[in-house]
């Protein structure tokens, strides 16, 4: 299944995604896609809709986040190898966490808000794991069973806020910098995550191009790795890294997002998402 939420910001309706692309309006059945809706028994629930008997959405509205419901929004860094090379780091031992502030969360489409004194705004394009079933101390081998399913993340970042310590939150929280979606693609539909084409562009040039084969950490590890220092919830998203071609990388100033920037980007079978940079205005 393909599930959303679509219309204007806080007054988002449920939907639900067709096999011909089509968005249908599922909020007649189901209220409201929030953590109940996304564990094993919601979910088992709706997969006896048919997706056809649902009304169409003719119109073309915007995509809010595709669930609510988040409580922890982890983020894994350097878990490419060309990704690690490209930055000079080196390649991590065991994963890497950090976290992103659930206020930085924002639709697919929204705008990127260019934060005070922001010098070198970044792009990530991202798979993220969404928790379906609470999960604490998950062996590898089992922790899928604990996914609902996965979503396309963009992990923005101010990498000069971020280098400033070692410690990447500030870098990595500011508001916007989260945009989650279009779908929520559950895990009957993603026989496996490690073969999934990921790709960004900025103005139209492709800045980066992979597979989540590529990942150091596959799903299933970062999912019981997580579990073992934190207890995952239903709605948790973990946002597993990015492969080589961001700004950072690249070493060019003129790289870095600036205000009037397009960015496009997507992983195949989860949806596309494109973003407007826009100047801070307040």
């Amino acid at each position: 299944m393909k599930l959303c939420r679509y219309g204007r910001n806080g007054f988002e309706k449920p939907g639900m995604i067709d096999a011909q692309g089509q968005l249908r309006d599922l909020s007649a059945v189901q209220p409201h896609i929030d953590q109940e809706t996304i564990s094993s028994k919601g979910l088992a629930k709706l997969a006896k809709i048919r997706a056809e008997s649902l009304p169409l959405v003719r119109s073309n509205p915007r995509f809010g986040v595709p669930y609510t419901g988040i409580t922890k929004f982890i983020a894994i860094g350097l878990n490419y190898l060309d990704h690690a090379h490209e930055t000079g780091a080196q390649i991590p031992p065991e994963p890497i966490i950090f976290m992103k502030a659930t206020t930085c969360i924002s639709g697919p489409n929204d705008d990127i808000v260019t934060p005070k004194n922001s010098t070198r705004l970044d792009y990530e394009a991202e798979l993220g794991i969404v928790i379906g079933t609470k999960a604490r101390y998950v062996s590898e081998d089992k922790a899928l069973d604990y996914v609902a399913g996965y979503s396309v993340c963009n992990d923005v970042s101010e990498r000069a806020f971020q280098m400033q310590s070692s410690q990447w939150d500030k870098g990595k929280g500011c508001d916007t910098f989260g945009p989650i979606g279009p779908w929520l693609v559950t895990t009957d539909e993603i026989a496996n995550p490690q073969t999934l084409d990921i790709w960004l562009d900025v103005n139209g040039e492709r800045r980066q191009s992979s597979n989540t084969r590529n990942m150091i950490f596959s799903c299933a590890k970062l999912v019981s790795y997580c579990s073992h220092y934190v207890t995952l919830m239903p709605g948790d998203i973990i946002t597993t890294g990015t492969p080589s071609g961001v700004a950072l990388g690249i070493k060019d100033r003129d790289a870095y997002l600036k205000p009037g920037d397009i960015v496009t980007l997507g992983i195949k079978g989860l949806g596309e998402q494109r973003q407007k940079v826009v100047a801070f205005k307040g």
